[in-house]
């Protein structure tokens, strides 16, 4: 990368930050109150909540991550943006109509009001804070990696920046200034992925590059310099020739360590080793769906975990939640889910181009791991040097630096609003001081945690979501028995499952066969579980269904023009 290409960069990341600085200013104006902090005062119309939603949404990883799933795990990896898209179809029919008309600020809310249990709400807050900072934690440290990568910025100015910004404009303006900013940033990333693949496309159309589906493993289009940052072990299918640190060495058939700091350097047309346990290097694995790529031993029960946690996970994710109280009513936020349906297919048609595309033309990640680098290094791999790929890089890292400004914000309100009610007090004063507290945490654990898998933790996350809110939610809106003492021990049972499993194979002490897989794609088992639990705690608990059950499922399903007469 170029100092003025490095350059370039650095201006980008900088008008993102003064465009969200001066939009997110623009909300503090008109944000007055408590309700129009945590929820806009509940008038944000569905394009523009649809487009907020899908701004907070495509995190980095959707943005960069979701390409650098399908260069190293091929087919696969396609259900993952099928999963992020399809999740909101599950929303749909099920939660969002009757969330919506709870009248709640927050899932909290909506627990208390369900159950009549100030146990369950603590719980139910306790687990918004814990799954808004096991997903800030990623998005602070991307953005320290991702400057790092474009600008050689020291990591800890990305994670910091990225702090400062979205708690000016969450505290200054809330829901407010969180929804003007995440539309604004929903379309620039569209924008900002979209027009740098269709330039790609065309130049490897014109190029004479093998097809994209070509049985061939990778090889290294040219020679090939690669510079380890960490210490990486890396598997070899056929002996190569590489210069190691100055030094001609052959590096043979099998697994290799290689040092961090070194500097690898290879020939091209040579056969491009890759990170143990990261990908299959032959092509028609990569292009076979179920070919066990990456190394998964069951790749049937993989693929359906995988599917059942990004299709329920969504519906838990509390600051994905929080935006359907913003709706005025049921109907829109109807309207919005269908909405965001359509921003959110058309966005992850094109990461995919960039996985595949990087096959081809930047395979190097593969040796180091980093695949989600592969988004903002094809404009160089594919077009050389110049101002065009200059240009297309300093795009695609603003779009970056978007994902991470947007998607943190939407993390930080939801959990801002959480602490501010069950914690600090009601007041907007209250409300800036739980911003503060929201965005320290995470900050914390971001700046010395460098190594920590993003991907990992960000499905934490999702494993999490769908192990406890999707249970408290459908049964809470479509089944009347549902008890506090049920619904506690749901959530109790499926949280603490499927945080010990995903803990357990982020630090590598999973096992292997059924043991491995059962650890590293928890949400087959965690989410019935929840399910079966919450269903059996209530069903021997029956005596302790609220007594305004029936009033309260009224409320949730009746349509927004009933009016309900008074008691008596």
């Amino acid at each position: 990368m170029t100092g003025g290409s490095r350059g370039l960069d650095l201006v980008a990341v900088v008008l993102v930050v003064l465009a969200t600085v001066g939009i997110g200013t623009y909300g503090l104006r008109l944000a007055r109150t408590t309700s129009d902090f945590l929820v806009a005062s509940r008038s944000v119309t569905p394009l523009w909540n649809a487009s907020a939603i899908g701004g907070e949404y495509l995190s980095a990883a959707s943005f960069l991550g979701v390409a650098g799933l399908v260069l190293a795990y091929g087919a696969d990896a396609l259900w993952y943006p099928v999963g992020f898209v399809a999740g909101y179809l599950v929303l749909l029919l099920l939660v969002a109509a009757p969330l919506r008309r709870s009248g709640a600020y927050t899932v909290p809310d909506f627990a208390e009001l369900r159950l009549g249990s100030r146990s369950v709400r603590r719980l139910a807050s306790l687990l918004v804070v814990g799954i808004g900072w096991l997903y800030l934690v990623p998005q602070l440290q991307g953005a320290g990696l991702a400057l790092r990568a474009t600008t050689g910025a020291p990591v800890w100015a990305g994670a910091v920046v990225v702090a400062v910004v979205v708690t000016v404009n969450v505290a200054g303006g809330g829901m407010r200034s969180a929804t003007f900013v995440q539309a604004f940033q929903y379309w620039l990333k569209l924008t900002a992925i979209t027009v740098p693949a269709v330039v790609l496309l065309v130049a490897w159309h014109g190029d004479g590059r093998p097809d994209l589906a070509a049985a061939a493993p990778p090889v290294f289009p040219d020679r090939t310099t690669v510079q380890l940052d960490e210490t990486v072990r890396v598997l070899v299918e056929q002996p190569v020739d590489v210069v190691l640190d100055g030094r001609a060495t052959v590096l043979d058939r099998g697994p290799h360590r290689l040092e961090r700091g070194s500097t690898a350097v290879f020939p091209a047309g040579a056969r491009v080793p890759h990170v143990e346990g990261l990908a299959a290097t032959s092509g028609d694995a990569w292009a076979r769906p179920l070919s066990g790529a990456g190394g998964a031993e069951h790749p049937l029960y993989a693929t359906y975990a995988l599917v059942l946690a990004t299709f329920l996970g969504t519906m838990g994710l509390p600051h994905v939640l929080v935006r359907f109280y913003a709706n005025p009513d049921g109907a829109a936020a109807r309207r919005t889910t269908l909405g965001v349906l359509a921003l959110l297919g058309a966005f992850y048609l094109v990461p995919t181009v960039y996985g595949a595309l990087g096959r081809l033309y930047a395979p190097e990640v593969l040796v180091t791991g980093r695949t989600d680098a592969v988004v903002l290094a094809l404009p160089t791999a594919v077009l050389g040097g110049g101002p065009l790929s200059a240009a297309l890089e300093a795009l695609l890292v603003a779009g970056a630096f978007a994902a991470f400004l947007s998607t943190s914000s939407g993390l930080l309100v939801s959990t801002a609003g959480v602490l501010v009610q069950d914690v600090l007090g009601g007041s907007v004063a209250d409300f800036r001081r739980a911003t503060l507290l929201a965005v320290a945490v995470p900050l914390g654990l971001a700046l010395p945690a460098v190594d920590l898998p993003v991907a990992q933790t960000v499905g934490l996350a999702f494993a999490v979501a769908a192990s406890t809110f999707c249970p408290l939610l459908v049964l809470g809106i479509w089944w009347r028995g549902l008890t506090a003492a049920g619904a506690a021990a749901g959530l109790v049972v499926g949280g603490t499952a499927s945080t010990c499993a995903t803990v357990v194979t982020l630090v590598g002490a999973e096992g292997d066969g059924w043991t491995a897989a059962l650890l590293a794609q928890p949400a087959a088992w965690t989410v019935p579980l929840a399910f079966a639990v919450m269903v059996g705690a209530s069903v021997a608990t029956r005596s302790r269904v609220p007594a305004d059950v029936g009033r309260t499922m009224l409320r949730l399903h009746a349509p927004e023009p009933l009016v309900l007469s008074p008691p008596g």
